[in-house]
C-alpha cells in the first residue's frame, strides 16, 4: 500500500500543466477571476492563494496595477510565478528576481522559460526523466538563477506531495 503514494505523486506531476504565456487568458480578468484561475492551476501542488494576497503583490510593486480593474496576461503570468516562488524565497527576493528578469528578458520569454524549466525539473525530481534537459540556447547567469529557483521549488513540491500521499 505504501508504494501507492509514489504513483499518486507521479500522477500529480504528470497531470500538472501550467499554461504557456500565450495560453493565459488575455481578455482582462477581475481579481476574483484571477484568484480562481490560479487556484485551479496550483491546487494539485499548493495551498490556495487569496485575492488579498494578489492585491498585496500589486501594492508591493511586484505586479503592475490592473487597468479598469482588469488584469492582463502579463499580470497573471507574474501572479503565477510569485504564487509558486513565495514558498521558497521572500517577496523581497522575488522582487529582485523580477527586476533582473525585466532587465534581461521580456515577460513572455521569461515566463515561458520558467514553465519549461518547471516541467523539466519536476520530471527529473519525481523520477520521470533521468537528467535535466538543457532548455533554451545560451546558459546565462539569469537562467541559472531561475533554474536553481525552480529546483528549490520542485523539491518543496516533492516534500508537500510526499507528506500528503504517504500513509
Amino acid at each position: 500500500m505504501k508504494k501507492n503514494y509514489k504513483e499518486k505523486m507521479i500522477n500529480t506531476i504528470k497531470n500538472l500543466k501550467l499554461p504557456k504565456y500565450e495560453d493565459i487568458p488575455n481578455v482582462g480578468l477581475y481579481l476574483e477571476q484571477v484568484t480562481k484561475y490560479i487556484n485551479d492551476l496550483i491546487e494539485p501542488i499548493e495551498d490556495s492563494v487569496t485575492s488579498s494576497m494578489l492585491s498585496n503583490y500589486v501594492k508591493k510593486g511586484l505586479v503592475s496595477n490592473a487597468v479598469k480593474k482588469q488584469y492582463s496576461r502579463d499580470n497573471i503570468a507574474y501572479f503565477i510565478f510569485i504564487t509558486l516562488a513565495k514558498n521558497i524565497i521572500s517577496l523581497d527576493k522575488i522582487s529582485r528576481l523580477i527586476q533582473i528578469q525585466k532587465s534581461t528578458y521580456s515577460s513572455e520569454m521569461a515566463y515561458n522559460y520558467f514553465i519549461l524549466e518547471f516541467e523539466n525539473v519536476n520530471y527529473h525530481v519525481f523520477g520521470l526523466q533521468d537528467e535535466l534537459k538543457k532548455i533554451g540556447g545560451q546558459e546565462t547567469d539569469e537562467k541559472i538563477l531561475l533554474r536553481n529557483t525552480v529546483i528549490a521549488l520542485s523539491h518543496k513540491i516533492y516534500m508537500t506531495l510526499f507528506f500528503r500521499f504517504y500513509n
